[in-house]
């Protein structure tokens, strides 16, 4: 039977890595990257550090799987992601079958934690129900951008005895009128950090979380959210990508 291993890698230091991660690490065989092409190559170098850093006794191969395209401004978001999902189980199910030999472990590195807005385990279960390739499969948590923002603030993430509502750039309108008092925002392209109700919030922002290019601003979002807009278009044009994330606090929540 062949294993897959799902390992959260946290959101861009290697130090935040646990050692289950690199237990698991050191038990794979094959590695699978997504490659998304050049504009994302940073990210697997940071993986390609990970390995070099913690494996101890090297033993490994890589296989690379293309990123199908996706479209980023679809009529209909729902049908487009599960367009691309699909996809990505018909690369996923190729190159499990192609690279990784009966008894063998495979592993994806899995930015922040596997099940925190990331899909690699929903294509996986995709990959199972196609019953093309049998495959028994572990995930490993990891650090979170959510843990890692709220660390990098030194705030806790949660007012006392307050709700957290986790959301995404998309969605966040409709996180607002909500009873939370926090609002926690990932996978947002702009929109939604250009759109909400500035006078109700301070802003915990950051990007780039945990590495050498890592930016942080907080305050009132009335008076920091240009701010955080004019740097995020800055890093952005000059990096090629930008991984960010916001924490909202209603005004005058303990």
């Amino acid at each position: 039977m062949k294993t897959i291993l799902l390992i959260g890698i946290g959101a861009g230091n290697p130090a935040q890595l646990t050692v289950e991660a690199i237990d698991a690490l050191n038990a794979a065989d094959v590695f699978f990257v997504v490659d998304k092409g050049a504009r994302t190559s940073d990210l697997i170098r940071l993986r390609e550090e990970i390995c070099a850093r913690f494996i101890t006794a090297p033993r490994y191969r890589v296989a690379s799987i293309p990123d199908p395209k996706r479209d980023r401004a679809p009529a209909d978001y729902l049908a487009a992601v599960e367009t691309w999902h699909h996809e990505r189980a018909v690369a996923y199910e190729t190159a499990i079958t192609d690279e990784l030999k009966d008894g063998e472990t495979g592993a994806f590195l899995v930015w922040g934690d596997p099940a925190l807005y990331d899909s690699t385990i929903r294509i996986l279960d995709q990959v199972l129900a196609r019953g093309v390739v049998a495959f028994r499969y572990r995930v490993i948590p990891g650090i979170s951008a959510v843990q890692a923002l709220a660390a990098a603030h030194r705030i806790p993430l949660n007012s006392i005895g307050g709700a957290v509502h986790v959301t995404t750039g998309r969605r966040l309108a409709e996180a607002v009128p909500t009873e939370a008092d926090t609002i926690v925002v990932m996978l947002d392209d702009g929109q939604g950090l250009a759109g909400f109700p500035r006078d109700e919030f301070d802003i915990y922002w950051g990007a780039y979380l945990g590495t050498a290019d890592e930016v942080l601003i907080a305050g009132p979002a009335s008076d920091v959210v240009e701010d955080i807009l004019r740097l995020r278009r800055d890093r952005r044009a000059a990096k090629g990508w930008i991984m960010d994330i916001f924490l909202l606090r209603r005004h005058e929540i303990p």
